[in-house]
């Protein structure tokens, strides 16, 4: 069992203010893995201070110095790389191969890619006689999920550090272990005292603290929209800068001119990526009626061959849901579904045949969904697909823009028509047929998805002020 009792704070390994603990449990076995400890508004206080006075002269480093540290950073991580894998499979429940390759591949990529980005960013450019500068926002908090808790703190670290700030880290308390060992890298890395400081705790107390802290000057959020919101209204008190990445229910249009078996198993396998705990989930199948039974046996076929199981075990697919509570939530709405009147094509609200302990919930298909059922328009978060029938290509479009949500979204069909509709399409990321996850492409919502964008340049983007010197030139 993974253990931990002090916070990361000025470059030290430092006791929290109170003496409160949490096991940190294993999806899949119902036992405790790990222990961390549970912060309080106090060690929020000392993060931030460390944070600010490691501001100036972190951000007067040139980007290039920067570029370095990352680099050192991401060197650690790849040699470290089967420890994080292991410790977030155990933690988070993802199959150890995905884990590996997806919980932990895609942050060594950022730090590297963003160590390029730093030495290519233009930070300063002339404008008639105006020298317009790019400049770091200063202190950032950052608030971080469960379901790609290692991404979702590097998706904002990294740029961040990039850009010049120095920042407060509150990772989920659900699978915090990744992000201690984060620290560890970053103290091996010798990153300067006070640029990276770790405190856990619940999100009442140490992410409501962070959101209100005066001397923080923005907040970088990820989770759900009812808690996005209580950080923006914390926020803005003091008129600090909020990004937020919040709920989803994308939508999977499905043209008539689609490859159907090729375009209906892609988005199965899509919306069951980490057991359906993305935010981007194409979890609306959006099918021409009059091809809805075709689409129905390809998703129960597909469903049906997956091996829901011990995430260490050999030949499983897709582990647990990552806690009680979320597992509980997701066997509601299943229960909700069938109430409402969608009809179950395969799956339900138990557990796995073969399966007796662990958050696990059979992948689920329902079809001859409406889009005012609740499991077309509630963010189930678990491997849960709804397919729902269309009249006409423009029915589609209004089927899918019929959310308060807008962060992700697919089309499938020839590449002119899926482009065209891709375009109508109220979301901030649209996939078209099979193209695959691009490190650049920038990542955010439309709508209660949030506002502000991570990854690539725009990533770094969130971090920076505009200043104009006018007659510099």
């Amino acid at each position: 069992m993974k253990t931990y009792d002090k916070f990361y704070i000025n470059g030290q390994w430092i006791s929290p203010a109170g003496n409160e603990n949490l096991d940190v449990i294993n999806p899949a076995t119902e036992e405790a893995c790990g222990r961390v400890p549970m912060g309080a508004a106090a060690d929020v206080d000392a993060a931030v201070a460390a944070a600010k006075a490691a501001f100036p002269a972190w951000s007067s480093l040139t980007p290039d110095q920067r570029a370095s540290y990352l680099d050192k950073i991401s060197e650690i991580m790849v040699r470290r790389h089967g420890e994080f894998a292991d410790i977030i499979c155990q933690e988070m429940g993802m199959p150890l191969p995905m884990a590996a390759a997806v919980q932990v591949g895609m942050p060594m990529a950022n730090f590297a890619n963003y160590a390029r980005i730093a030495r290519e960013f233009k930070f300063e450019k002339a404008q008639g006689g105006t020298q317009i500068v790019r400049e770091p926002i200063g202190v950032c908090g950052f608030i971080t999920p469960w379901n790609f808790p290692l991404h979702q703190i590097v998706a904002k670290v990294a740029p961040a550090l990039a850009a010049g700030c120095t920042m407060v880290v509150k990772p989920t308390e659900m699978a915090p272990l990744c992000a201690f060992m984060l620290a560890e890298v970053f103290d091996e890395a010798k990153v300067p005292a006070g640029v990276f400081n770790l405190v856990n705790g619940l999100g009442p107390i140490v992410g409501e603290a962070i959101a209100a802290h005066p001397d923080v000057d923005m907040v970088s959020f990820t989770g759900s929209t009812r808690a996005g919101k209580r950080v923006a209204e914390l926020a803005s008190q003091t008129v600090k800068r909020v990004t937020q990445e919040l709920g989803g229910k994308s939508a999977n249009i499905i043209l008539d001119d689609a490859d159907f078996p090729k375009a209906v198993a892609a988005g199965v396998q899509g919306c069951y990526m980490n057991s359906g705990q993305t935010c981007s989930a194409p979890t609306r199948m959006l099918v021409p009626k009059e091809r809805q039974a075709e689409a129905v046996a390809i998703a129960k076929a597909t469903a049906e061959a997956l091996n829901f199981n011990d995430p260490k075990a050999a030949g499983t697919t897709h582990g647990p849901i990552v806690h009680r509570a979320q597992w509980e939530k997701v066997k509601d709405l299943i229960n909700v579904g069938i109430k409402e009147g969608a009809t179950l094509v395969t799956g339900g609200a138990d557990r796995p045949a073969g399966v007796d302990k662990g958050f696990f919930v059979k992948p689920t298909v329902f079809c001859d969904v409406s889009n005012d059922m609740t499991i077309a328009q509630e963010e189930i978060f678990g491997p849960v697909l709804s397919i729902i029938p269309y009249e006409t290509e423009e029915d589609a479009v209004r089927i899918a823009n019929d959310s308060i949500y807008g962060l992700g979204g697919c089309v499938w069909g020839s590449k002119e028509r899926a482009v065209k509709v891709a375009r109508q399409m109220r979301t901030g990321q649209v996939t078209i047929n099979e193209a695959g996850f691009d490190i650049n492409a920038p990542f955010g919502g439309y709508k209660q998805s949030g506002n502000g964008r991570e990854l690539g340049e725009f990533g770094i983007e969130e971090y920076l002020e505009t200043k104009a010197l006018i007659g510099y030139n």
